[in-house]
């Protein structure tokens, strides 16, 4: 069974009244005289087990009527500061009666001063307690904030997934279906690796992100499907750095800029075009390793229809929230060369 780390399994309350009263007990028993010794550490102690009774009492009176959830009420607090000052005094008192001979205590001068006393006292554990309380909320309230924040994102990301990944198959299988009625054999073919594309999605659907060799995989599915479709016409190439097979990457981003490359880069071309896939290390940015991907096809840029503003405008959102915002997306075209880069952080 797991267990709580050893700062949670403590009693914090606890701990810090013990501490405190101690502390308390320390001070009076320095500050209570060098006579009789014994009679000053004696009733030191006993005012302080008196005002741990005490405190311990006020702190339930606090949570059963709500004062502590609701901020420091003072119209509440000081007389009832007042009235453990008033009870604390008489308990010590009766100690010094009982410890002392008869007639040690004389007159009522020390009286205002004794009920200052634990009256700051009392005062100074109030402001403490609610101090602590105030931190620990905002503790929750930060966490909470967190957890929040951190299920926005992961619908946020599920709904992006749900929109990319039906865009993909639409296409696919429009692919087929051009293809159907010329050469089953090779409709077939492109079944076979469409269903798994389909087992890849699936999958990798319930993951923010998979490690770049499936991605890999799927997108050469793909391209074994198109490749089929259009023959000599769909060149393509791979240079993948050996070592980085693992590196997580969003499901489904690097497919939608390969896809978006045979439909702009081959598809509208009557001699087909060249697709270039290639991934590897780059410079570190603010000290961490990133991967660089380039899928770059043959042909120019241009504005791209509503459908592939979709995909491109999901990937690049894709990637910041599963891998952060140093994650970043850019389209750019470069001597007859249109590129589509992704960098991002090495999540492994």
């Amino acid at each position: 069974m797991h267990r709580p780390p050893l700062l949670a399994r403590i009693n914090w309350y606890w701990t810090f009244q013990l501490a405190g009263w101690g502390a308390l007990t320390l001070f009076n028993s320095v500050y209570g005289g060098s006579s009789q010794l014994r009679i000053v550490v004696t009733i030191a102690c006993w005012g302080s087990l008196g005002g741990l009774l005490l405190s311990h009492l006020w702190h339930g009176v606090l949570r059963r009527r709500g004062w502590a959830a609701n901020g420091l009420r003072w119209q509440r607090i000081v007389p009832s500061l007042i009235l453990l000052a008033v009870i604390q005094t008489a308990s010590v008192t009766a100690a010094f009666h009982v410890m002392y001979p008869p007639g040690t205590i004389r007159g009522i001068a020390w009286l205002p001063g004794a009920l200052l006393f634990w009256f700051g006292v009392f005062l100074t554990w109030t402001v403490f307690y609610f101090t602590a309380l105030s931190l620990r909320r905002a503790s929750r309230f930060e966490a909470e904030a967190l957890r929040l924040e951190m299920l926005a994102k992961d619908a946020q990301l599920r709904a992006l997934q749900a929109q990319v990944n039906p865009h993909f198959f639409f296409n696919s299988l429009n692919s087929v279906r051009a293809l159907i009625f010329e050469d089953r054999e090779a409709a077939a073919q492109m079944i076979d690796q469409l269903a798994n594309l389909m087992r890849h999605a699936l999958q990798s659907g319930q993951h923010a992100t998979v490690p770049l060799a499936a991605e890999l995989d799927a997108v050469r599915a793909y391209l074994a499907i198109e490749q089929i479709r259009f023959e000599e016409r769909l060149r393509v190439s791979f240079d993948i750095t050996p070592g980085i097979d693992h590196v997580r990457v969003p499901p489904m981003a690097l497919q939608t800029l390969v896809e978006n490359a045979v439909k702009y880069g081959v598809e509208t071309s009557a001699d087909g075009g060249d697709i270039r896939i290639t991934a590897r290390r780059a410079n570190p940015a603010n000290g961490a390793a990133m991967l660089r991907i380039d899928v770059a096809n043959t042909g120019a840029l241009h504005e791209p229809g509503n459908s592939t503003c979709v995909g491109l405008r999901n990937a690049r959102q894709r990637l910041q929230l599963a891998c952060g915002e140093h994650a970043s997306l850019e389209l750019r075209q470069q001597a007859g060369w249109v590129y589509a880069t992704i960098h991002l952080p090495e999540l492994a």
